[in-house]
């Protein structure tokens, strides 16, 4: 081991130049090797940058104080500073300790530097906090996040049996590096979903979420709402459907009701008469009460006539008991009424849903404008091609329960015990409804957890995989206030939902949610985009660690932020058992080899 590696030159910001006074070819490999500035009591910590036969040029990181190290830039070694390599005691100080033995540590990896060493993380500081895991395709993203995962289930004598580990699994590779968690230990359990309706698989369980928790913004996300005036209507049709679904007196009253103000407009809009008959009776086809239809009964003095007799048009192309039928359709409009909110206590599904809008649209005088019609048929075409399709399946949930209830169903065992890891296979769904859905569980998690009485004390961490096709700056902000991902990242950790984003192309994700991580893993990354991206977005990155980034191996990581003192170079141990994330063999299947 060498002893001083030279003398101090050049002092250039915080870049400090060495003529060394040793044959470098004569010693291992010196890149990124901390080193030791000291005078006196004071010690300032480096990185070695750059090596050439005579110089080194080394990079000022941080201080040692008092057996601390204090990281960043608040004091330059003096030029007749003496400069070693720091010895193992300074080097726990700065990557952390090497040995653990509480619960308030996590093994991540080892080394590339240091031989080996292993590097343990703060379980607070990382997982307190949102991160993000960036890398290309092949560089090992699914492994890392696999790998971190079960060291968190495995490497620790305490068992992490109250995590809430959700994983929104993009194409359903998880389930084989996490199902054997209650083989390992029989206070763990691994639950998974799938969205394959031909589900074959029986250790995983269709996704299925209880229509009746979702709200106007969620319904908007699942019906593509772009316009604002769209979300009265949907407001109203959540509003309908328990009433739709009763047959007690009340329930028929606001039917009636509805149907009444609705026929009112019509015959108030001052159309022609053929154009008003035509418009009741095609509501009163499709929505009527045994009181309120085309055969009601309107009695005069010395005559009785259905209701689809008095709005018959003459030859003169009038309709000659217009105020009749006015006069006989008020009396089913309730004065001062307005439709109660959803108790969220009434079971329905989406063809309920798909009835209710169709009696908000009418309420709302579709058939009497044009413009009306045109942004709220578009709601209903979707509505109905949802309800009528194979994705109504998942929002058939089997009982009554409320959103605490759900989550609580979510992470239950089979068996009836805790899951602590829960994943999402949304790999059989269209990349709309995926988002929607990842949306909606994530809103449901975030808003159970504001609501508990012990705020923070059950944290969720919500993983996405191929985040950036689903945590992007989309219109939810202008159509709805807010983007849920972008409030989860601001919000979330007071809460204790926690965002975790895996993602191949950073450059893509919402910037809010990405500006909001703390805690980084960086894989091999090549495209000048994201490089740049990361450079701008990702404190403490540096010219030489995008350098670094290009030419990492499969599996090895810069790891940055809140839980690391200083940008540390990991490699990964392989998962085990690994996600099922391989590539294609192409040459085995082309030339048929066993």
């Amino acid at each position: 081991m060498v002893g001083s590696l030279g003398k101090i030159i050049d002092i250039n910001g915080n870049y400090v130049i060495i003529k060394i006074d040793f044959d470098v070819t004569t010693y291992g490999n010196l890149m990124n090797v901390h080193v030791v500035f000291e005078e006196g009591n004071k010690k300032i910590v480096g990185e070695i940058l750059k090596v050439t036969l005579g110089e080194i040029t080394v990079g000022v990181v941080g201080e040692l104080e008092n057996n601390i190290f204090v990281p960043g830039i608040a004091a330059k070694p003096a030029f007749s500073s003496t400069v070693r390599i720091i010895n193992k005691d300074e080097l726990q100080l700065v990557l952390g300790p090497e040995e653990i033995t509480d619960n308030e540590h996590l093994y991540l990896g080892k080394s590339s530097i240091y031989n080996g060493y292993k590097i343990n993380v703060d379980v607070n500081q990382f997982f307190s906090n949102h991160f993000a895991i960036l890398g290309n395709t092949g560089s090992g993203k699914s492994c890392t996040f696999a790998r971190i995962v079960q060291n968190i289930f495995t490497t620790s004598k305490y068992l992490p049996v109250n995590a809430n580990i959700f994983v929104f699994d993009a194409y359903g590779e998880y389930k084989n590096a996490f199902a054997f968690l209650h083989n390992f230990n029989d206070q763990l359990n691994y639950k998974a979903y799938t969205t394959n309706l031909q589900n074959t698989d029986p250790e995983s369980d269709l996704l299925r979420i209880p229509l009746w928790l979702l709200d106007v913004d969620d319904i908007a996300l699942l019906l593509n709402a772009s316009e604002p005036n769209q979300l009265p209507i949907i407001e109203k049709a959540l509003k309908l459907v328990p009433i739709l679904k009763g047959t007690d007196e009340e329930a028929i009253k606001c039917k009636n009701d509805i149907i009444a103000r609705a026929l009112l407009d019509i015959l108030q809009s001052g159309k022609d008469s053929i154009k008003i008959r035509d418009q009741i009776t095609a509501v009163l086809t499709t929505f009527h009460t045994d009181l309120l239809s085309l055969e009601s009964e309107i009695r005069q003095p010395g005559y009785v006539r259905t209701l689809k007799q008095c709005i018959y048009v003459d030859n003169s192309g009038k309709m000659q008991e217009m105020e009749l039928v006015v006069n006989f359709i008020q009396t089913f409009v309730i004065d001062g009424y307005e439709i109660p909110n959803p108790k969220g206590n009434v079971m329905y599904d989406l063809s309920d849903l798909e009835n209710a809008l169709d009696f908000s649209l009418i309420s709302e005088g579709i058939l009497k404008s044009d413009k009306v019609f045109d942004y709220a048929n578009i709601l209903s075409v979707r509505l109905h091609t949802l309800a009528s399709g194979d994705y109504k399946e998942y929002f058939k949930y089997p009982k009554m329960v409320t959103k605490s209830g759900f989550i609580r169903d979510l992470i239950t065992s089979r068996s009836g015990g805790k899951a602590q890891l829960i994943g999402f296979n949304i790999n059989y769904i269209d990349d709309r409804t995926a988002k929607s859905i990842t949306k909606i569980i994530s809103k449901i998690l975030f808003e159970v957890a504001v609501n508990s009485e012990n705020r923070g004390k059950i944290p969720f961490h919500i993983i996405i995989e191929e985040a950036h096709r689903y945590v992007q700056k989309d219109i939810d902000q202008e159509l709805l206030g807010y983007n849920i991902f972008d409030r989860i990242t601001k919000e979330g950790r007071k809460y204790g939902v926690v965002l975790g984003l895996i993602t191949q192309r950073p450059s893509e994700l919402s910037e809010t949610s990405i500006s909001q991580c703390s805690n980084f893993m960086v894989l091999r990354t090549l495209h000048p985009r994201d490089l740049q991206y990361i450079k701008e977005m990702v404190p403490n990155v540096t010219e030489e660690i995008l350098a670094i980034l290009k030419t990492l191996q499969p599996g090895s990581a810069i790891a940055f932020g809140s839980a690391f003192k200083v940008p540390v170079s990991i490699k990964m141990d392989k998962p085990d058992p690994q996600p099922y994330s391989y590539n294609s063999d192409v040459a085995k299947i082309w030339y048929a080899l066993n």
